[in-house]
């Protein structure tokens, strides 16, 4: 049985394909169109799924949508009829395009599919789960638990915006549902956007920023206590009720009153680019604690509920690494399992479980080792034939490798020497990290490593943090935690023997003078709060990238390594050899490895084509 499951029309649209409930293929189609969270129907990622499963969409037993359109709608018109007369700017925008196309969504995606070549006399079933209930099925099925509690926390579907369910075998029961205007994620997008960043993407910017805020700070507790009193009333099992009065994303333009929140809070709000002032860090770092109790708060109802001794976790809010961190510190539960592709993409595939599962009636078979996502190198890979089709259009010249023993030590020579590795290995990733598939490179050791990174290679704002890569078997080495964290989706101390003591008035340095000051023997991983995103590496999933960062540790008795997602500020990870080696040339990465084949900045001939990355991608 294979069904391909699709999310579209928001953001982060993507394609999944699954074979007798095994995943065989799962894309973003940012990745194919170059442009950022691309919303529009994915119809090359839905190609690249098809071809790699070696079927037609005429062979396919279902094709499945992850949410419902028309319950959407519901919610849209019962929001403007309980705000009228509020919102009728919003309200005379938003219902046209509904009126137009995403009330007949069902017919546009047959449109959109008879493009591909389907065959609408094959009437292949086209079905429509939840939205959450894509997000739950994305989580627990590909788990490693017989038996789970299932949190599903984001924006909103199309009520709901958190959900506690029971996962047993085959099944998902969705216990208890948080409904919108009053959301997790929608809160925490607030603050994105009065900080400055960008909403739907910059939310991790803002999980970076907090642990510049200084802890110390009466503001912090100043903040909280506002946030708390005025913005969210937090109840005993985690759900919480958001005051509108403050908020603007219900039937208006913008997340919030602004006028209000700089009566609030003090201070107006920030324009994106602007220098980031102690007040910001220190808001960043009030509203980072209040979700990280939300979030406990709702696992504890989970707990309640379910009496689960294992966790799932998908929606957006799940990318969030810190409370990630938190939560699995505070021994709520035994053992957790976070989707990678947490977010909207991600809908695609467990839209095409749940309808195996739930609507079809097919068992899971359950591998308790490892999960089902296969080190989410679940995108589309390459030949050396394309990378010497690429060395050719651009006459680029390369040395190649019979001996990937031979490349890994010479890798690992050039990044102990300080040098920026643009790293292309086998299939893309699925979700939004760079796992070693499409990565670049740095020594951890290298003190000026963080800020090369951030202003020569990946042209973004200083203050944002590198994860780093360490060998699975190593991981307790040099951090507080000795599990798996494949997915770069936990977030946990540096162990103390490695910490560096800081000087007594160093909470109320400048953010620059922070961001720059040693704190460990690994100053390119250690954030301001002593904290590293951890992404543990296993043989495995990724023998390739294991085997460098083994040849990095005989070299130099680390076996952990920098690890950032191939692309500059506001493009999507690279996908192909020809899109590596354009971001390669365009940045001061110094070296750039596609499979076998090493290239040298300093040998490549002058990069002619005069087009900027800076207009070409929308800055995140």
């Amino acid at each position: 049985m294979t069904i391909l499951g699709i999310s579209a029309f928001y953001h982060d649209s993507a394609a999944a394909l699954i074979e007798d409930g095994r995943i065989v293929a799962a894309a973003q189609e940012e990745r194919f169109t170059r442009k950022k969270h691309d919303p529009n129907f994915p119809a090359n990622a839905v190609q690249y799924c098809l071809q790699y499963g070696g079927t037609t969409l005429n062979q396919l037993d279902a094709i499945v949508f992850y949410d419902k359109p028309l319950l959407k709608f519901e919610r849209l018109l019962e929001t403007y009829y309980t705000f009228a007369p509020k919102g009728i700017s919003s309200f005379l925008m938003a219902i046209p395009v509904w009126l137009k196309e995403k009330l007949f969504l069902k017919r546009l995606i047959r449109e959109e599919l008879e493009k591909l070549g389907y065959d609408p006399k094959k009437k292949v079933k086209l079905l429509f789960p939840e939205h959450h209930l894509s997000h739950a099925a994305s989580a627990f099925y590909p788990s490693a638990f017989e038996r789970a509690a299932i949190m599903t926390i984001d924006g909103v579907g199309e009520w709901a915006t958190a959900s506690i369910c029971l996962g047993e075998g085959k099944n998902i029961s969705i216990l208890k549902e948080l409904r919108f205007p009053h959301s997790l994620g929608l809160l925490y997008s607030a603050f994105t956007y009065f900080l400055g960043f960008k909403v739907n993407s910059g939310e991790y910017k803002l999980m970076g920023l907090a642990p510049y805020g200084d802890p110390h700070s009466p503001d912090i507790d100043r903040y909280v206590k506002t946030i708390k009193e005025k913005l969210v009333d937090i109840k005993e099992d985690g759900s919480i009720w958001l005051n509108q009065a403050y908020f603007d994303y219900a039937t208006g333009l913008r997340m919030v009153q602004e006028q209000k929140w700089a009566d609030l809070f003090g201070f107006p709000r920030r324009n994106p680019e602007d220098e980031l002032q102690a007040h910001h860090c220190n808001l960043g770092l009030a509203i980072q604690q209040v979700t990280e109790d939300i979030v406990i708060q709702m696992a504890k109802e989970a707990r309640r509920l379910t009496n689960a001794s294992n966790l799932v976790l998908a929606g957006g809010v799940a990318l969030n690494c810190v409370a990630n961190g938190k939560l699995q510190k505070s021994g709520v539960f035994d053992e957790i399992f976070i989707q990678p592709a947490a977010g909207d993409a991600g809908g695609a595939l467990g839209a095409a479980l749940a309808a195996y599962h739930i609507y079809y009636g097919k068992e899971r078979i359950i591998d308790y080792e490892r999960d089902a996502m296969r080190g989410s190198y679940l995108g589309p890979t390459f030949s050396d034939l394309d990378v010497e089709l690429m060395a050719r259009k651009y006459k680029a010249t390369y040395t190649s490798f019979d001996d990937f023993n031979i490349l890994s030590r010479e890798v690992a020579k050039i990044l102990a020497d300080g040098n920026v590795v643009g790293w292309v290995q086998g299939r893309m990733e699925f979700g939004p990290r760079a796992l070693g598939g499409r990565s670049i490179l740095g020594d951890p050791r290298n003190a000026e490593m963080q800020k090369k990174l951030n202003l020569k290679i990946k042209y973004r704002e200083s203050f944002r943090p590198f994860a780093p890569s360490v060998l699975a078997e190593d991981c307790a080495e040099y951090f507080d935690y000795n599990g798996p964290s494949p997915y770069m989706l936990l977030v946990h101390p540096v162990v103390e023997k490695r910490r560096t003591e800081l000087p007594a008035n160093y909470d109320s340095f400048p953010l620059r003078e922070k961001l720059y000051y040693q704190r460990s023997d690994l100053p390119s991983i250690t954030h301001i709060d002593f904290s590293a995103r951890i992404q543990t590496v296993h043989k495995d999933t990724n023998p390739r990238y294991y085997q460098l960062i083994d040849a990095f540790k005989q070299l130099t008795g680390y076996g952990v390594i920098v690890n950032t997602s191939f692309n500059v500020r506001g493009e999507p990870i690279v996908c192909t050899p020809d899109d590596a080696y354009r971001c390669f040339m365009r940045t001061e990465m110094d070296y750039l490895v596609v499979g076998n084949y090493l290239f040298d900045k300093k040998k490549q001939p002058e990069w002619q084509e005069k087009d900027n990355w800076k207009e070409e991608f929308v800055l995140d």
